[in-house]
């Protein structure tokens, strides 16, 4: 048996941060048909470990998000383990699970280890929240990225920071020509 991977994650406390959490199963769309319980779940969570949330985007089998956490704290981790148990809670397990699945109590609905960037600067920031609201297009789920639900993309629109056409994909622009 190989010895597991030992991850190396930078934690630096009131760091800035791009996550990409993702469903075990990427053909699922329980994030969308359960929104409201995830939006309790994340909710619940960071108003006991706050965190500010720049931007996030819930897709159908995975979420990216962009945090700063507080200036004392690089928990980010235990954030995202309590958001996804606290989603996961009250859903039906997946009957396929492993065997180390059930050993730790895993329903199997989340992929186990989740992605993270430390964003370094402000053009760093301003690409990943840009990839965060483009995603929807990206995975032609809607057209531009004011069609898509849920995303923090609308709350940039109401600050005046991003206007409500932007993010429309290629296709959607050559359709304005007609054939």
């Amino acid at each position: 048996m190989q010895p597991m991977s030992r991850y190396r994650r930078c934690l630096i406390p009131g760091a800035t941060y791009f996550f990409t959490i993702t469903l075990s199963d990427r053909s699922s769309s329980l994030l969308v048909d359960e929104i409201d319980r995830f939006r309790t779940a994340y909710r619940q969570v960071v108003s006991r470990l706050p965190v500010e949330t720049i931007a996030i985007c819930v897709m159908p089998d995975h979420v990216h998000a962009i945090w700063t956490l507080p200036i004392d704290d690089a928990d980010y981790s235990k954030r995202w383990n309590l958001i996804k148990g606290a989603f996961s809670r009250g859903l039906c397990a997946k009957v396929d699970r492993s065997p180390s699945q059930s050993s730790k109590r895993e329903k199997g609905i989340w992929q186990r280890r989740f992605w993270e960037h430390h964003i370094r600067d402000d053009d760093d920031l301003k690409r990943h929240v840009d990839y965060v609201h483009f995603n929807p297009v990206k995975h032609g789920l809607v057209m531009q990225a004011n069609d898509w639900p849920y995303s923090s993309f609308h709350r940039f629109v109401k600050r005046g920071l991003l206007p409500d056409d932007w993010g429309v994909s290629v296709q959607s622009k050559d359709e304005d020509f007609g054939e």
